[in-house]
């Protein structure tokens, strides 16, 4: 057999002729090429195929958006041929801008409002309804200076105090009251308690001939309070029953009464108006009243009447004068006993179910502190909702 392993196992035949060619190098290089543009062929047409009907799938599953009409620019919006639509409030935060794509889409870009100036933000303080961080700060566009103090006056844009320092409230319909609770200032002790103890919701009354005024008001507004200046007017036992050395008279000049009202407003600032304290004869005697409630009006603050007196005639001149008034439904605290405090609070949510709502007088004594904050506790969860008295007087038509 042979030790040769390279030996053939079969006979070769050979051919007698010439040798066998062999492939040139150029020939191989030229079939290469051609199978690699062959190749590459198969794979572009290949891939387009697939492209394709991925695409057709797509645009089966998913149906094209119909175009929607371009929505009305703002009043003082801005149009750009983008069919951008840019709107922001007067008091916005950011521009606000709505930018409709070719498939119907709309996309939404917030971005920082352009400011006016370079110098430090300071917040409006001259919006209605003050901002809170700044409730116990009066808005300057609203006081004049005069030899009593600074005078509440209307803004130049209008813009009433009993507007600005009013409390808010939630403006849904149903049963409302406003309690009004007087004589803060006149006890430190008994002002710093009232302060305390009363829900927010209750409006505070001080008195003109009161102490520290200025610091209590601005506890109470830091606190939430709605404030009104309590003015003592004549009552009909007068002088037997003196009320202060503020006290409005019928027998006074005009000037004299004007200049003890603007005293007593000039004690205090941040307020909505004033309410009446005791004042039976002064409130049924027109050619005394008129004058005070004009200077009030005028003023754009509001007018409470106590209640006190059948005889007024604040209902009659402030609706001839078109003047905000408001009128106490009854007295709550007649009688000094927690008891009999409870029972003239119900009797006040009785009226306000009858008429839509209700105005309590109170004075600032801890029977009726304590009783008001109690009752009004379960007055809420009934659904009475407890307001500031600028939010229920009338609001005639401006002369």
């Amino acid at each position: 057999m042979g030790t040769d392993l390279r030996a053939p196992l079969a006979p070769v035949k050979r051919n007698k002729g010439r040798p066998p060619r062999r492939p040139s190098s150029g020939v191989l290089l030229a079939l290469l090429c051609g199978g690699a543009i062959l190749g590459l062929s198969f794979y572009i047409i290949r891939a387009g195929q697939v492209e394709q009907a991925s695409t057709t799938e797509v645009t089966l599953a998913v149906p094209p958006v119909p175009a929607q009409e371009p929505q009305p620019a703002a009043p003082n919006a801005t149009a750009d041929p983008s069919s951008s639509v840019s709107r922001s409030g007067a008091q916005a935060g950011a521009n606000v801008e709505h930018m409709q794509m070719s498939d119907g889409s709309v996309v939404t870009k917030f971005s920082p409002k352009q400011r006016e100036s370079d110098g430090p933000l300071i917040i409006d303080a001259q919006r209605v309804g003050q901002d809170p961080r700044l409730a116990a700060t009066p808005n300057e566009a609203l006081l004049e200076d005069s030899p009593y103090g600074r005078l509440p006056v209307r803004g130049p844009d209008g813009l009433r105090p009993m507007d600005q320092y009013a409390r808010p409230w939630s403006g849904a319909r149903g049963t409302r009251i406003a309690i009004v609770i007087g004589g803060l200032g006149l006890s430190q002790t008994g002002t710093q308690r009232a302060i305390q103890r009363l829900p927010d919701s209750v409006t505070l009354a001080f008195a003109a001939s009161g102490n520290s005024l200025q610091r209590w008001m601005q506890e109470a507004r830091r606190k939430g309070h709605e404030l009104l200046v309590q003015v003592p007017m004549e009552p009909f036992d007068y002088p037997a029953n003196n009320p202060g050395p503020l006290t409005l008279k019928v027998d006074a000049p005009q000037a004299e009464n004007l200049k003890k009202l603007h005293e007593a407003l000039g004690r205090i600032t941040n307020y909505t108006g004033i309410v009446s304290y005791l004042g039976g004869r002064y409130m049924a005697n027109a050619d005394s009243l008129e004058p005070v409630m004009r200077d009030v009006a005028d003023r754009g603050l509001l007018f409470l009447d106590d209640g006190s007196s059948a005889q007024s005639l604040t209902g009659k001149i402030g609706k001839a004068i078109g003047a905000p008034i408001g009128f106490g439904d009854l007295t709550v605290d007649s009688q000094l006993d927690r008891t009999q405090i409870l029972k003239k609070l119900d009797d006040l949510e009785r009226i306000a179910q009858r008429k839509g709502t209700a105005i309590g007088m109170g004075s600032a004594f801890d029977e009726t502190v304590d009783a008001v904050a109690d009752w009004i506790e379960e007055a809420e969860r009934r659904g009475i909702e407890i307001v500031g008295v600028a939010s229920l007087v009338s609001q005639p038509a401006e002369q």
